[in-house]
């Protein structure tokens, strides 16, 4: 059955965002319509709306919900009527040789239609007709939805679908850098860039493998207070840094074991490689623009035997990792709750999107009544 929606579209006319009364078509083979309880408000959302991350409008954003399977399309056995669910940006094929050896998260699939569901299908359109793209084959700043099934993973009837959207992006991509990208080992000494959503998750996930130290980083004194609540043992002001990289490298007693990026600037790179200590590892997480560029001094690969490399989705097995994520929420181990700065109306979401650019928000989530 055709839904009447709100939605969060972006059309690159010159406004950040636009409210919009939409139509979203019923679910067609392997997909399924999900009505949100709430969605995210994620940094890529912004960096849509920047040109960062280019996607063709007119588009709807959102791609961190969690919400209820209303309507099932032919050939879906693993979802029914009521389950509670999280998206996931990334759709998988099972077949190709990232799914295969546990690397869903780089499956091609989910790069070839980033704007649509797979095939290219399209299920969304505005007042007039026009159809609307998805973003991250997701589109679920809105009411309703239809995704494809592979987009979509199932978790636990009684976890609260307004915490657990966070999981669907910034949580993921942050914890999983920590503890699925880097490994941390016990006893490690860390230190994180950016503590925005995904550098507090990224905390999260070190303080959970055991790490003994962790450093956060950033420019606001009110992201560093953030920071020590969700793991931090120690914050540095880079703002009031002469030499950022010398501070952290005495602070760390010789350079950390593992180094964290989550803020997207090549400079930063540089500064997470810099401050590792011989055979340390720096985690790229953060997504630069398309034309931002790093430097380093290529003699300490040899000479030192560091490692530098990216993480995407915090390397994610969705289906593995989201229930577990939920689970460790559940049981006190995940702080879920802290991360929300602010909860909006979806008529409230310009608003978000500028608190969002501004740095007001650990997180904002737009909650569907």
């Amino acid at each position: 059955m055709q839904m009447k929606s709100k939605a969060v579209v972006f059309r690159a006319d010159g406004v950040t965002v636009h409210v919009e009364d939409i139509v979203v078509d019923p679910p067609g083979p392997n997909e399924v319509m999900i009505r949100l309880a709430a969605c995210g408000v994620c940094h890529s959302d912004l960096s849509v709306t920047n040109g960062t991350l280019p996607l063709q409008p007119p588009v709807i954003l959102g791609h961190e919900g969690a919400g209820v399977v209303t309507q099932v399309g032919a050939g879906v056995t693993d979802l029914k009527v009521g389950d509670h669910v999280i998206s996931s940006f990334v759709n998988t094929c099972g077949r190709c040789r990232y799914c295969t050896t546990g690397r869903p998260n780089l499956c091609d699939a989910g790069n070839t239609t980033p704007w649509s569901l797979p095939g290219g299908h399209v299920r969304t359109h505005d007042a007039s007709g026009q159809p609307l793209n998805i973003m991250g084959g997701c589109g679920v700043m809105s009411e309703y939805a239809t995704l494809h099934e592979n987009n979509v993973v199932k978790i636990a009837p009684d976890a609260p679908l307004d915490r657990c959207a966070l999981i669907g992006c910034g949580v993921m991509t942050g914890w999983g850098a920590a503890c699925n990208t880097a490994k941390v080992e016990p006893a490690s000494i860390c230190v994180v860039f950016g503590a925005g959503g995904v550098g507090l998750s990224a905390i999260q996930g070190c303080q959970n493998a055991g790490a003994s130290m962790i450093v956060a980083v950033d420019m606001l004194a009110s992201k560093l207070e953030m920071a020590k609540l969700f793991g931090a043992t120690h914050v540095v002001d880079a703002s009031k840094s002469e030499n950022l990289v010398k501070e952290l490298r005495k602070l760390t007693g010789g350079g950390a074991d593992y180094a964290f990026e989550c803020v997207g600037h090549g400079e930063i790179v540089a500064q997470a490689y810099g401050c590792l200590r011989k055979g340390g590892t720096a985690v790229v997480v953060g997504l630069a623009g398309p034309a931002d560029l790093t430097s380093l001094r290529t003699a300490s690969f040899a000479l030192e035997e560091k490692t530098i490399k990216g993480s995407y989705y915090g390397s994610t097995r969705p289906r593995h990792d989201f229930p577990r994520l939920v689970s460790l929420y559940q049981s006190g181990k995940l702080k879920l709750d802290e991360l929300i700065t602010r909860r909006y109306r979806i008529d409230e979401a310009p608003q978000a999107f500028e608190d969002l650019a501004q740095g007001r928000n650990a997180r904002g989530v737009i909650v569907f009544d």
